[in-house]
C-alpha cells in the first residue's frame, strides 16, 4: 500500500491536492456557525487579507507533514472509508494536524498570523475534528 506522502505529493498529484484541500479549508470554515463560527471566520478574513494566497500556499507547504501525521490513519484505514477512520481517532488526528501548524507558527516571521491563529486555537481542535469527514473524501478521491 503507498504511502499517503507519496500518494498526496507526488508532482502529478500534489496540485490537485492542494487545490482540493484549499477547497475543503474554505467550505468548513464559510459552514461554521454561532459565536465561534463568527470569530473563526473574522480569524479567517484578516489571516487571508494578510496574505490572501494564505489558505493555498499554507497547504502545498505543510503537506508533506500533514499527509505523514495522517499516513498511520491510511494504513489501518482497513474497509471503512477514510472519514469514518478519522472521526473515530478524532482527538488523535486533531492535535497530530494541529500540531504541525502549531510548530511552524512559532517561527517569529510567523508572527503575525500566530497572533490570529493564536486567538482561535483553543476551538481548533474541535474544529477540526468536525472537518475530518470531509478531509478523508477529499483524500480518498484524490488517491484513487
Amino acid at each position: 500500500m503507498s504511502s499517503l506522502p507519496d500518494i498526496l505529493t507526488s508532482p502529478e498529484r500534489r496540485p490537485g491536492a492542494v487545490q482540493a484541500l484549499t477547497e475543503v479549508v474554505e467550505k468548513e470554515v464559510r459552514g461554521t456557525s454561532g459565536l465561534g463560527g463568527m470569530a473563526l471566520r473574522a480569524g479567517f478574513a484578516a489571516a487571508t487579507k494578510l496574505r490572501p494566497d494564505l489558505v493555498p500556499r499554507a497547504i502545498d507547504r505543510l503537506l508533506p507533514e500533514f499527509a505523514g501525521q495522517l499516513d498511520p490513519y491510511w494504513q489501518r484505514r482497513g474497509a471503512q472509508p477514510f472519514g469514518t477512520h478519522l472521526q473515530a481517532h478524532g482527538d488523535a488526528v486533531s492535535d497530530a494536524l494541529l500540531s504541525v501548524a502549531d510548530g511552524r507558527l512559532a517561527d517569529p516571521q510567523h508572527a503575525a498570523l500566530a497572533r490570529i491563529y493564536g486567538a482561535l486555537r483553543p476551538r481548533a481542535q474541535a474544529q477540526v475534528a468536525d472537518t475530518l469527514p470531509r478531509l478523508g473524501a477529499t483524500i480518498e478521491t484524490l488517491a484513487r
